[in-house]
């Protein structure tokens, strides 16, 4: 029996993997696309009843057609679906949907789902497991497959209707916020052209954690085309703004021949110029990068993001002393945005000028007291502290560092260090302990994870 238990619970653990949507591994963080999805995301994280303040979409470097929540209130979307959305309104329809999965609780709700499921299958498994302790091992691994089978297709359509809840409410924001749901349901259609394109119209529907697309398209379509809002033309500058962030995407994730087939030389438009610098600038070309971002800081000498793209390419091509006009510039004119911020901190330091280093520590401080999930900007901000002298606080930003990047023995023992020198009881002094006691009580919870090394 030791070893029967031992299986089952292996396989509750492989279940709960099963169930529980993953989280992706690479977060793409971009100030313009940033700002983008702030501003189309604004109206509906309104009508769902959320503080736009507390919820955050936030991009994912995935080439698939996707988007997700697993917890808290931030909407995950994958690059490939920027890609291939026709428009932003088609973008706002899914992050509708999402936020309804945050609305509705559905993260929560999961395990209710899994449970039964993990119930048939451990049930399945000890009378399966007992048929073979018998003798009958057909009989047993007949019983087996059929209880896992079970359990996927109770947890499937679990997952169905939470899916399906989920569109209706995400069509209950849009309406709300005035904002038309065609592009729900174009997007829709066009992921159900897909289905055909690949021949999954034919596959079996109860096996799908999602409804298949004709069946949402059909659910949703009256309720949207009776949404007042539904003849409204959506905001023409959120479409501009999405034709941009495509095109620096692109040139950002894709391989520089390909962006450039797709964005020739002879295309002479904003995207074109937007997704050549960046293409041009990963390839390791910075005379031409450099060219490419000088033609948009021509087209539009007061757009922020165009002067990052200039003082970024300028940076990174060892040139920092140059790249700090336009960062400077690009940081007034984004009204401090963090990330642009982070980037023109970086680059004073950069300069090796032991005079931009007030500047640098002013820069990077509001950057992340704006933002302070960015373990670049701490560890800039780190180490113009160790240029200048002030160990406590250089060990109070590796602390803040070593945290974002799940490293809690170094951030309890940074931020001991920190506590050390910092006047007790300041409001640096209080964080340092917070981050001390919070990295050390996940030691002590995962003990042999964290174990110290002979």
């Amino acid at each position: 029996m030791r070893g029967v238990r031992r299986f089952i619970t292996a396989f509750v653990a492989a279940m709960m993997v099963w169930v529980q949507p993953a989280a992706a591994q690479s977060i793409l963080r971009d100030a313009e696309t940033e700002s983008l999805f702030a501003d189309m995301s604004r109206p509906l994280i309104l009508a769902a009843g959320l503080s736009p303040n507390n919820v955050h979409v936030v991009l994912i470097n995935d080439d698939s057609i996707n988007a997700f929540v697993v917890g808290g209130q931030t909407v995950y979307v994958h690059s490939g679906l920027l890609k291939a959305a026709d428009n932003a309104n088609q973008v706002q329809g899914v992050i509708a949907h999402e936020l309804g999965h945050i609305a509705d609780g559905h993260v929560v709700l999961a395990d209710a789902g899994a449970k039964p499921a993990i119930g048939i299958s451990i049930l399945s498994m000890v009378l399966g497991i007992a048929a073979v302790a018998l003798g009958a091992g057909d009989a047993g691994a007949g019983i087996l497959a059929a209880g896992q089978t079970a359990a996927q297709y109770k947890y499937m359509a679990f997952s169905r209707v939470q899916e399906a809840t989920a569109d209706a409410t995400g069509a209950k924001f849009l309406r709300e916020a005035g904002i038309t749901g065609k592009g729900m349901l174009t997007f829709f259609k066009k992921l159900q052209n897909e289905e055909y394109a690949y021949g999954l119209q034919n596959i079996d529907p109860y096996a799908q954690s999602h409804p298949l697309s004709g069946e949402r398209v059909a659910a949703l379509t009256a309720d949207v085309t009776n949404s007042p809002a539904y003849n409204k033309a959506p905001d023409p500058t959120l479409d501009e703004r999405l034709k941009r962030v495509k095109a620096k995407l692109m040139g950002y994730v894709a391989p520089y021949d390909q962006t450039l087939r797709a964005y020739p030389d002879t295309d002479q438009s904003i995207y074109g110029h937007y997704a050549r610098a960046y293409a041009w600038h990963k390839a390791g070309y910075p005379d031409r990068a450099d060219a490419e971002a000088n033609a948009l800081v021509k087209a539009d000498p007061n757009d922020p993001y165009f002067l990052e793209i200039k003082g970024q390419i300028l940076l990174e091509a060892g040139k920092p002393a140059e790249a700090l006009a336009p960062l400077r510039a690009a940081t007034d004119k984004s009204r401090n945005a963090p990330l642009i911020a982070t980037t023109f901190g970086h680059a004073l330091i950069a300069t090796e000028n032991k005079a931009n280093y007030p500047e640098a520590i002013t820069v990077l401080r509001s950057a992340v007291a704006r933002d302070d999930d960015n373990p670049f900007a701490w560890y800039q901000l780190g180490t113009v502290y160790e240029l200048t002298g002030d160990e406590p606080r250089a060990m109070l930003a590796t602390a803040e560092t070593a945290s974002l990047n799940g490293d809690p023995r170094t951030a309890a023992y940074a931020a001991r260090n920190a506590m050390a020198g910092l006047p007790p009881n300041s409001r640096d002094w209080i964080r340092a302990q917070d981050i001390a006691m919070t990295s050390q009580n996940e030691m002590d919870d995962n003990p042999n994870k964290y174990k110290r090394r002979r």
